[in-house]
């Protein structure tokens, strides 16, 4: 079987490289333009933008010199290595030029033409507009130049092959810079810019093929190897903002917490990261945005509660352990004390299909992020080291079967598949 899905992958990618070959060249866009803020405006507003598009997330390693590049970012075709993006002429960027920078940026493309690979998520920069990139480009010129060589990644054949990434791109991208929709406000525009572009949110939001493609959409799914669920942003049944008031989505992402929600896992680095240090009006433009994203045609269908004996004696554990461990800081009737301690009653984290966060948290403990607007966050210890499968998997459909939440049961069989997997 092996074998034979290689051969279709090697089928696949001799008709796409011929297609590549009637791929059109780089859209070079518009030229360098001259800006009308001074050099060292031009850098601060390229250092706002890079924590916009959370640069330093990816190009830095825990402990490392800041955009040196390093870090490995895991794949389901294996491990792609963060590069330098500092000053440094040899190692870094340092010898490159502004259109150099718009090509990788707008085409994904390296200075020395090879192709660069999406988990740099050009399939989103590509929005960016060329003054906000020759912003960019002015600030990480200004970034102490730091000598450290660019690892090889390690990808599995044949995803290592350029002819694979041209196939690729042929499949999922096409450039081009974010159109402003004429009958949108220029508030929903701006914030339509950001979630697009820089904000990259659809990167973790939107469900991917086997090849790894997305249609860049905010429908929600599991993002690949960290084994977290990014839930949808359109359904209101996940994480949809339709029904929730402007001032709740700004304070959750500018601070991680919120009456309504707390984030956690991934999207707690997004917000300590990046969010927290974005202009207000920047983060309202994102959240209008966000608000008016329509929701899918029809509701998430869910199966016929199990009335079984043996899901009744889940519940009932699930019950008791609740009781012991979880009711005295998120309360008997689930509506905890928010924001240090979140509601479970309505929670959608709870409620999505995929039961994998709650799982996680319940395991590993949850911690939001330490920011300006929370900078002593509360946090769950983990219950992993003091239950088993079993009583997770309890603990986790008592809390989607309660004050009203309706969610499928889990297994311990579905614990056990997380209590391994890394915690980033």
């Amino acid at each position: 079987m092996k074998k034979a899905l290689i051969a279709m992958a090697c089928v696949a990618i001799a008709a796409a490289g011929a297609l590549f070959l009637l791929y059109p060249g780089d859209d070079p866009g518009p030229p360098a333009a001259a800006s009308t803020l001074t050099p060292q405006q031009l850098i601060e507003r390229g250092a706002y933008l890079a924590k916009a598009g959370d640069c330093m997330a990816c190009h830095t390693t825990r402990g490392g010199v800041a955009y040196a590049g390093g870090r490995a970012l895991q794949t389901p075709f294996g491990k792609v290595l963060s590069p330098n993006i500092t000053a440094d002429r040899e190692t870094g960027i340092g010898s490159w030029t502004a259109d150099d920078f718009w090509r990788a940026l707008h085409n994904g493309k390296s200075k020395d033409g090879r192709l660069l690979y999406p988990a740099v998520p050009y399939t989103n920069y590509t929005k960016v507009r060329r003054e906000d990139s020759d912003a960019l480009y002015a600030y990480f010129q200004s970034v102490p130049p730091h000598r450290q060589s660019n690892q090889p990644h390690a990808l599995r054949f044949p995803y290592d092959q350029q002819i694979a990434l041209a196939a690729w791109r042929a499949l999922y991208f096409k450039p081009g810079v974010y159109q402003p929709a004429r009958e949108k406000s220029v508030e929903w525009n701006r914030g339509a810019y950001l979630v697009q572009g820089l904000g990259h949110c659809s990167a973790c939001h939107s469900s991917r093929t086997t090849l790894g493609g997305s249609d860049d959409g905010l429908s929600g799914g599991l993002i690949p190897v960290l084994g977290w669920y990014a839930p949808s942003l359109t359904s209101d049944a996940e994480a949809g903002l339709g029904d929730w008031d402007m001032a709740h989505i700004v304070e959750l992402l500018q601070t991680g917490i919120s009456p309504r929600a707390t984030v956690f896992g991934p999207m707690a680095e997004v917000v300590r990261q990046s969010l927290q240090h974005m202009e207000t009006g920047d983060v309202q433009a994102m959240a209008v945005y966000l608000k008016s994203l329509p929701a899918p045609a029809q509701a998430v269908k869910r199966p016929p509660r199990d009335t079984s004996e043996r899901a009744k004696q889940q519940l009932a554990l699930g019950a008791k352990l609740y009781a012991a461990q979880c009711a005295s800081c998120h309360q008997d009737d689930g509506k905890g004390v928010p924001p240090g301690y979140p509601p479970l009653a309505g929670n959608r984290a709870l409620t999505t299909e995929s039961a994998v966060n709650a799982i996680r948290l319940v395991l590993n403990g949850g911690f939001a992020p330490g920011t300006k607007g929370n900078p002593r966050p509360y946090g769950m210890p983990p219950f992993g080291p003091v239950m088993d499968d079993a009583e997770v998997a309890a603990v986790v459909t008592y809390l989607r079967a309660s004050w009203g939440n309706d969610a499928p049961a889990v297994s311990a069989l579905e614990v056990n598949k997380y209590r391994s997997v890394p915690l980033e």
